[in-house]
């Protein structure tokens, strides 16, 4: 680690706090959580980012409190995407909304255990196999121009391997019980629904893992700077999820700036050995993108399909 344990240590009691004050203090009932509610908590974690960086700047210099906010930019941009994903998955399940809050909350918490573990494996591979930042060059690129072209983002949990494993070996009941994740019937542990659409959305924070460390180990190689950047823009997911989740598919042009961001940290990440692109530059593309492709999708909103062209894309029904 480049920087000590206390320091470490420190910022992960702090996030643990908040943790806490957030489900504990605030949301200790089962209850549908309000527009305003959600933007006063995204405005909290988006100062708390900001502020920090601020920190950064003062005990570590101007370089890395650029690289903390491009790469915290970087990872609010990508993780946006995950709010269309929490959106199908909880409209698949049917998930009461009351309840939404507490899955989002442990699936943020895994989240942030798994990709501490990611980014110390991913700095690591970088600097015993340098030549691998062209594999994750290359992988971003091809993430970015996929992104680009998939329309329509569809979840298939039925498909999901690890969902699969575990209802081979784990009883489930076919109805929620209220909030709790497991009840005991006849002395027998069953898992409710509520666990499997955890499941469902840790799995899935996964593969944006796979594609989001990468991004920003194009930007810096400090494992702290990552981590940091990382858990303040998860932090900040529930409630942004609850604030923007019912205008999310009003940015219909959103999907092809993050591609187009992705394929930008790719190139860097593969030209690192030949030109190094400032991360001022960096910085600035990708807040350029973002503000470009959410103003366009504002200025040329998506038409919306007529009654018959609804109707015909609906399946008929078998005689």
């Amino acid at each position: 680690m480049e920087h000590s344990l206390l320091l470490w240590a420190v910022f992960n009691v702090f996030i643990i706090i908040m943790l806490i004050i957030d489900l504990a203090v605030f949301h200790k009932k089962d209850t549908e959580e309000s527009i305003r509610e959600a933007l006063i908590w995204t405005g909290v974690w988006i100062a708390l980012a900001l502020v920090f960086g601020v920190g950064i700047y003062y005990y570590m210099g101007s370089q890395t409190a650029l690289d903390y906010y491009t790469g915290y930019l970087i990872e609010k941009s990508l993780s946006v995407d995950n709010i269309f994903v929490f959106l199908l998955v909880f409209s698949y399940f049917n998930v009461p909304a009351k309840y939404q809050h507490k899955v989002l909350f442990w699936g943020i918490f895994g989240a942030l255990v798994m990709r501490f573990f990611f980014i110390f494996a991913g700095v690591a591979l970088i600097e015993r196999f340098h030549w691998i930042i062209y594999f994750f060059g290359a992988f971003l690129v091809f993430t970015g121009i996929k992104l680009a072209l998939d329309k329509d983002k569809e979840v298939h949990p039925e498909r999901n391997p690890v969902l699969k494993l575990f209802r081979k070996f784990f009883p489930t009941t076919r109805d929620y019980h209220g909030s709790r994740f497991f009840i005991r019937k006849m002395g027998k542990l069953y898992a409710t629904p509520l666990f499997i659409v955890l499941i469902v959305i840790e799995t899935t924070d996964l593969v944006f893992a796979i594609d989001s460390i990468p991004a920003i180990l194009a930007i810096t190689r400090d494992e702290f700077i990552v981590y940091s950047s990382n858990a303040f823009a998860i932090l900040g997911l529930r409630a942004l999820y609850f604030a923007v989740s019912g205008i999310m598919r009003l940015f219909h042009y959103l999907h092809y700036g993050l591609s187009l961001i992705l394929v930008f940290v790719g190139v860097k990440m593969l030209l690192e050995e030949f030109y190094h692109i400032p991360t001022p530059y960096a910085l600035v593309f990708i807040a350029l993108t973002l503000t470009i492709s959410i103003v366009a999708s504002i200025l040329y909103p998506q038409e919306e399909a007529l009654p018959e062209e609804l109707a015909e894309d609906q399946p008929k029904l078998q005689d």
